[in-house]
């Protein structure tokens, strides 16, 4: 039987939610869980690669098993045996050919920039102490809507058949000491969205010019588009499906 579980980390001590050798993965530290407490090898498949440092208020899997799971009991079984840093919040069956990365209709990041120092949330935004123009950065934002290829903002070398993403939402707001971005796409490329901020940080430091941002796009050409941010100030926060209704 095929089961979604639904989950959220703190990815500060992990090198990517993907597992790999020699590292500490989000991926595998899942999988050792439900391995040990199902007694079967359990393997999982990710709504998506988050990169080492980055957060997931929510994060989808998928997996097969041949118990019959009731969600509260191994909820709660799973979160007193896994570290602090990762939360599992309900498995639920699906139908056998649900698919977390390949279903996924959108996803939304955020990215968190605090101007004055904090010690309470240094390791959950990245510390920006130069002033930011909210407003041309929000221009800029709008520019993206014009296009769908980003290879500007891919790490290069990245073994992908695409580099075209439909975004549906962007735009910075200020909380607070903070400032959040918020982007929504059906898919992003890797480090798509730490070199959006940092191009957006750019523009904002007055740069490079909000018209730039067209030039640079249509470059597509890394080197054009501005520095990739810090990774603990990015989280992915949403993942939608068709046929999944959103926790109450």
């Amino acid at each position: 039987m095929r089961y979604f579980i639904e989950f959220a980390y703190n990815g500060k001590n992990f090198h990517g939610f993907q597992s790999q050798p020699d590292a500490t993965s989000v991926q595998e530290t899942l999988e050792k869980a439900l391995s040990t407490l199902f007694r079967e090898t359990i393997a999982i498949v990710g709504a998506g690669r988050t990169d080492s440092g980055v957060h997931a208020k929510q994060m989808f899997a998928h997996f097969e098993t041949k118990l019959e799971l009731d969600s509260d009991y191994w909820t709660h079984k799973l979160n007193s045996f896994l570290p602090q840093s990762i939360v599992v919040y309900r498995l639920f069956k699906v139908a056998d050919d649900a698919h977390a990365r390949f279903d996924a209709t959108s996803r939304t990041y955020e990215y968190y920039i605090h101007a004055f120092k904090d010690a309470f949330i240094t390791d959950g935004s990245w510390y920006h102490s130069h002033r930011l123009d909210l407003d041309k950065m929000n221009e800029a934002c709008k520019i993206l809507f014009e296009y769908i290829d980003f290879e500007c903002f891919s790490k290069v070398h990245t073994d992908v058949n695409t580099f075209n993403c439909k975004i549906s939402e962007a735009n910075w707001k200020q909380s607070g000491n903070q400032l959040i971005f918020t982007i929504t796409a059906d898919r992003f490329l890797r480090n798509m969205v730490r070199a959006i901020v940092g191009t957006m940080v750019n523009i904002g430091l007055g740069k490079i010019e909000v018209a730039d941002l067209r030039t640079i796009i249509e470059s597509k050409n890394r080197g054009k588009a501005g520095f990739s941010v810090p990774a603990h100030g990015l989280y992915l926060v949403n993942v939608r499906y068709p046929y999944i209704e959103d926790r109450k």
